[in-house]
């Protein structure tokens, strides 16, 4: 049909379409929660597209009843996505968890406004927990749970970094009042500075609703002008005094834009994410070394080259720089572990062969050093298995493998040294391998994702 005699009603169809196509990217990247004033504004505003395709006349025409149909159930799709995004059970775990860390800042805070540094361990440590469980959180790939856990891992590591750029880097002075009339007035500015922190790290985690980052960016900036007007000429002291003051306050300038910064897509979408790129490339190795190791008829001629390389890879992985980022600091913590673990089984297979080319020097041993080894040698071949293995804790041979090693570590339990330090020290290194497989072996079915 010519476009220009197209029916009215189909004309209609079609822009409402495209107005319903203009804000499809930001259902698809909405992070919220239905309770979010910009949740409502794009479910109003869809009800409102469906109202308008409601409206129009079909006039009985079935090309124009099925082309309303068509529309009527792409914005109700939407609308479905729209509320997924916003009642998925990760998004509402992010939720809990983000909680968690707005009560601990209500209740740590507290010296802060009162213009002081100290904050307690349990401040710290609960703060690490839950910058932990967010990187944790799966997200399935899905782009509107990626938003949701960088926004909320953003805010609590900037204040993880405030607290501790604040305990850690306190300016050197202050200075004596009676040094000069300017230092009086630059320990009022740094009292008020200390009390402008415990008010960004209330806005960060929304736990101050009487304040703004706009007002706060004022208050901060009124602080240097203030500073600025010092005449401090001809004393270095103090004028170092006021840059270090002036470099506090632009410290805490930066974290006022971390919002633009959470809405970036290229901060969320790790899948694009250089430091990412190169953890992946690392692994790709990593597997390669594992495949040529696993296919070897004599392996044991490759342990060298292969440990060598590997090596190589774990000095690689420790110049990729996660930046601010916990989620690539997991994932290089997680490469790591994996690369460590092939190193492991090259060794423990190493130690094995060496041990069965010298069997007469294994006769004198004690009886619970030869059980050890014993155990060490079912530990070798359940490892090669974990490492291959490539399912899910569904699967029944991940429950085996789990049996087995639980197996392992029962009977190393039982395993009586009898007072032979040798013994004791080859039983508790045992026990290590033990737990370290099982962790792989868990690591590599958690389903953790970027």
């Amino acid at each position: 049909m010519d476009m220009g005699n197209q029916h009215p009603s189909i004309k209609r169809l079609q822009e409402i379409q495209k107005e319903v196509r203009e804000i499809e990217q930001q259902v698809v990247v909405f992070s919220g929660l239905s309770t979010d004033r910009d949740y409502k504004k794009l479910e109003r505003t869809l009800t409102k597209q469906l109202f308008e395709i409601d409206s129009v006349d079909t006039e009985g025409k079935g090309d124009i009843q099925q082309a309303r149909k068509r529309a009527a159930q792409e914005t109700e799709r939407l609308l479905k996505e729209l509320e997924q995004n916003a009642n998925h059970p990760h998004r509402l775990e992010i939720e809990t968890i983000y909680k968690e860390a707005q009560s601990l800042v209500e209740r740590e805070i507290t010296p802060f406004y009162k213009g002081g540094s100290c904050i307690t361990d349990e401040f710290e440590e609960g703060i690490q927990d839950i910058v932990l469980r967010l990187t944790q959180v799966k997200t399935g790939g899905k782009i509107s749970l990626r938003k949701a856990r960088y926004r909320t891992l953003t805010k609590v590591c900037a204040v993880q970094e405030i607290i501790e750029s604040c305990i850690k880097q306190q300016p050197s002075l202050p200075l004596s009042s009676d040094a000069h009339p300017s230092v009086s007035k630059i320990n009022s500015v740094m009292c008020d500075v200390n009390k402008a922190r415990g008010t960004l790290i209330a806005v960060l985690m929304g736990v101050n609703n009487n304040e703004t980052c706009r007002h706060l960016s004022c208050v901060l900036t009124g602080l240097i002008a203030d500073l600025d007007a010092l005449d401090v000429c001809g004393h270095t002291e103090i004028r170092n005094y006021r840059k270090e003051v002036v470099e506090e306050i632009n410290k805490l300038q930066q974290y006022l834009d971390l919002e633009e910064e959470a809405d970036s897509a290229h901060a969320y979408d790790l899948a694009q994410n250089q430091s990412i790129l190169k953890i992946e490339e690392i692994r790709k190795k990593m597997k390669e070394v594992h495949s040529l190791l696993f296919r070897a008829e004599n392996a044991s001629d490759l342990y060298l080259g292969c440990k060598a390389e590997l090596q190589g890879l774990i000095a690689n992985l420790d110049e990729v720089s996660p930046g601010k980022n916990p989620c690539i600091r997991e994932a290089r913590r997680r490469a790591v572990i994996e690369v460590q673990t092939l190193i492991t089984y090259i060794d423990l297979k190493e130690a094995i062969e060496k041990r069965q080319m010298y069997g007469e020097q294994t006769d004198v041993e004690h009886q619970s050093h030869k059980a050890v080894w014993s155990v060490l040698g079912h530990l070798s071949q359940i490892q090669r298995e974990v490492l291959s293995f490539d399912g899910n804790r569904t699967d029944k041979n991940y429950m085996r493998l789990e049996e087995l090693l639980t197996k392992q570590l029962l009977a190393l339990d039982a395993v009586d040294p009898q007072g032979d330090e040798r013994s004791k020290v080859a039983r508790k290194q045992a026990v290590k391998l033990a737990q370290n497989i099982l962790y792989y072996l868990d690591m590599k079915t958690d389903e953790w994702e970027y």
